[in-house]
């Protein structure tokens, strides 16, 4: 398997594996105080993660304003220094938040919003361009997408940003951003546990890459959540899931369910040395030529077992075939 990959019609390229920066940034929270963040990190381990990814060949960073309310792109920014141009940097906007309690107060999809966020995340990274610029807004209205999508247009021709992308499970929506000519990515759920055709088809149809969030199902695809194991901190948004968290219990960690399905699936992914979060890569490599998963990490260890799946490579045919007949799919 080739260990680099295309975003789309842009002709950026990345590694095969990108990283996502969401859990460096901390605890956050709602306006109710559920947990946005996946508890406590540190910072200087983050940094040291993110530079050990850098020496292992991952060129993909993927982060959002609202990460930490902020602290994640801060992180982010200060880890790649002077290695900043060795990268490709993704981040979203849509969010309004006040950094001083971390908190998540709405949305905002006007273009002036846009603009105000594209200007704070650039200081945040210490960067004058944002590589691939995300609208964060799932549900956005379509009509006025429209308009962000066309704003976006007028942010690449005056080179602040290269190209821009939609981070959303609906294909339609994803179809509304995809007509611009610099649209070159949907940011979508995708793992092995949770298929997504449709926006895959859309992704060969309008040439665009599938930048793959949720790759380790938020964790399940780990292996570090089997029965019995520690319960989920305090501050970590699996211990008081919202609806959307598939796979998470309130209060009550892993449903046995998921777990089962895990446990299936460990012989065919761990197959050929690799770890579970490994064979959980390669399924999405196999799964399409336009898939860059970006599992997160908080750990060098885990930056080095994410970064070593790219050795390893895809599935082959036989060992997809026997995933779906596993999942009965």
């Amino acid at each position: 398997m080739e260990t680099t990959r295309t975003l789309g019609r842009s002709g950026i390229e990345v590694s095969a594996v990108g990283f996502g920066c969401w859990a460096i940034g901390g605890e956050w929270q709602d306006p109710g105080g559920q947990p946005l963040g996946w508890g406590k990190v540190d910072d200087e381990e983050s940094t040291r993660a993110i530079r050990r990814a850098l020496d292992l060949g991952v060129t993909f960073f993927d982060t959002a304003d609202v990460y930490g309310t902020g602290h994640s792109e801060h992180v982010l920014g200060r880890a790649l220094g002077r290695r900043r141009d060795e990268v490709v940097v993704a981040t979203k906007w849509g969010n309004v938040f006040d950094p001083d309690s971390r908190t998540l107060t709405g949305g905002d999809d006007s273009p002036e919003h846009l603009r105000r966020a594209l200007t704070a995340s650039l200081r945040r990274l210490g960067t004058d361009r944002i590589d691939l610029y995300q609208l964060h807004l799932a549900d956005a209205d379509p009509d006025r997408a429209a308009r962000l999508r066309d704003a976006c247009e007028e942010l690449v021709a005056q080179g602040l940003i290269r190209a821009y992308a939609w981070s959303t499970d609906d294909p339609a929506r994803a179809a509304v951003f995809a007509k611009g000519p610099h649209c070159t990515a949907v940011q979508h759920a995708l793992n092995v546990l949770t298929d997504a055709p449709e926006m895959l088809r859309l992704c060969e149809e309008a040439d665009l890459a599938s930048v793959n969030r949720s790759p380790l199902a938020m964790g399940l695809l780990t292996g570090k959540h089997a029965a019995g194991r520690q319960p989920l901190r305090e501050g970590d948004i699996r211990s008081r899931p919202p609806a959307w968290l598939r796979g998470f219990g309130a209060g009550t960690g892993a449903d046995p369910e998921w777990l089962a399905r895990v446990d299936a699936l460990r012989d065919v992914l761990t197959s050929d040395g690799r770890t579970l979060a490994q064979g959980a890569l390669a399924w999405l490599w196999a799964r399409s030529p336009r898939t860059v998963p970006i599992p997160g990490f908080r750990s060098v260890a885990q930056a080095e077992e994410n970064a070593g799946a790219l050795e390893k490579g895809a599935l082959n045919g036989e060992q997809m075939a026997e995933v779906e007949r596993v999942l009965g799919r």
